[in-house]
């Protein structure tokens, strides 16, 4: 029995990381808000922050996964049926959230961030020629909008796994999920320039 709570801890524990690297959308929309400070620049420092924003989405499909099975396992380690996935409904929102993240990644992987590296390759020189900059701008607002609307997604999954077996009282759900569309919509107004401030 104590080999199964210690691997029940162990995949808790794999279970919770991923979540924390699927802070992405989080820092995506700090650094996304930091370039615009810049104002205009070299149009490497935007081909650098597109490498940076197309590489998270690879990696955030790999945490999404592993939070998935891992998800699974930590149903079955408790010793709760397969089925609770669906009866469980606290359990059962995850799973729905977390199939609403994938989704937004793939219109952003598989349709924006293709559009927006067709308009980079037809880039020459040092800055983005105004015909480009404008068909960037509705993609990179879109794909901003997308991140933002997933972190406080992933906030909110957060937020229900404390609770899937234990429930807390619904008011202070309600104030948390409160405070969680605030500091989303803070993030993807302002970025976090003090953090949590």
């Amino acid at each position: 029995m104590k080999g199964l709570d210690s691997l029940y801890e162990v995949m808790r524990f794999l279970h919770i990381l991923p979540v924390i690297f699927m802070s992405a959308p989080l820092y995506n929309l700090i650094v996304v808000s930091e370039r615009v400070r810049f104002g205009k620049a070299s149009v490497q420092v935007d081909r650098y922050l597109e490498n940076v924003l197309r590489g998270n989405s690879t990696r955030c499909y790999i945490y999404q996964l592993t939070a998935l099975f891992t998800g699974v396992f930590l149903v079955a380690l408790h010793g709760d049926p397969l089925s609770s996935i669906f009866t469980n409904q606290v359990i059962l929102l995850k799973w729905i959230l977390l199939g609403v993240i994938m989704s937004m990644l793939s219109v952003v992987h598989f349709n924006i961030q293709p559009r927006i590296d067709d308009l980079f390759s037809q880039v020459y020189g040092d800055s983005i020629p105004e015909d480009i900059a404008a068909k960037l701008l509705p993609l990179r607002t879109l794909r901003k909008k997308m991140a933002g609307v997933c972190l406080f997604i992933v906030i909110l999954i957060v937020i229900l796994a404390v609770q899937v077996y234990t429930p807390v009282d619904t008011y202070l759900s309600v104030l948390l999920i409160a405070l969680a569309a605030l500091f989303s919509w803070r993030v993807y107004k302002k970025g976090a320039p003090r953090g949590w401030l």
